[in-house]
């Protein structure tokens, strides 16, 4: 297992070993043992799994308030996603910033997005099977998301604004500067 760091504080990249051979690969996805070596001791009480069929689905940017925020170990288990994050911990280093990562059935890249950042993701081909871990339940009332097209965040989606598949609800998030933000960044 190889845990790499990112420019945002706090978010990193796992990857999983992978045996593969003509048949195709296996790899443990997660075992707690690993994580815990490796420095991450989360205790993920949920799995969450979506199917997004056709390319240009777009999902977030999601997140939820405390008392219910989530730490999401994310993947793809079929197909291509461009994986982005934002940093919403006010007074964090890297508060507001934007990191993007491709997951893949082909990669096997695993994101790890603490709580306080705002996540989502854009299919990139059809059919894309994205399954995640959490640690917190659903919570309705502590459901939240910013715009995925703040001008002020600068995110480079990989496809025109005009070829996204949003729900209503993902329309209609406010900006950044706009969301009355809880999160407080703590320096560990």
């Amino acid at each position: 297992m190889k845990v790499l760091d990112t420019k945002l504080q706090d978010v990193k990249i796992i990857e999983m070993d992978v045996f593969g051979d003509h048949r195709g690969f296996f790899t443990e996805s997660y075992t707690k043992e690993k994580f815990l070596e490796n420095g991450i001791a989360i205790d993920f009480i949920q799995d969450n799994h979506s199917l997004s069929v056709e390319p240009g689905v777009l999902r977030g940017m999601h997140f939820q308030t405390p008392e219910k925020a989530q730490t999401k170990l994310v993947r793809a288990t079929t197909g291509v996603i461009y994986d982005v994050i934002v940093d919403i911990r006010v007074g964090s280093p890297t508060y507001g910033q934007s990191e993007g990562f491709i997951l893949s059935e082909f990669n096997h890249r695993q994101l790890l997005v603490p709580k306080g950042f705002a996540h989502a993701f854009v299919t990139l081909t059809p059919n894309c099977n994205v399954q995640y871990k959490v640690d917190e339940y659903y919570s309705k009332e502590h459901d939240g998301g910013i715009a995925f097209d703040d001008p002020a965040l600068n995110i480079q989606w990989p496809m025109p604004m005009d070829k996204l598949v949003l729900s209503e609800k993902d329309t209609k998030h406010p900006t950044l500067a706009e969301f009355d933000n809880p999160f407080i960044w703590e320096e560990k």
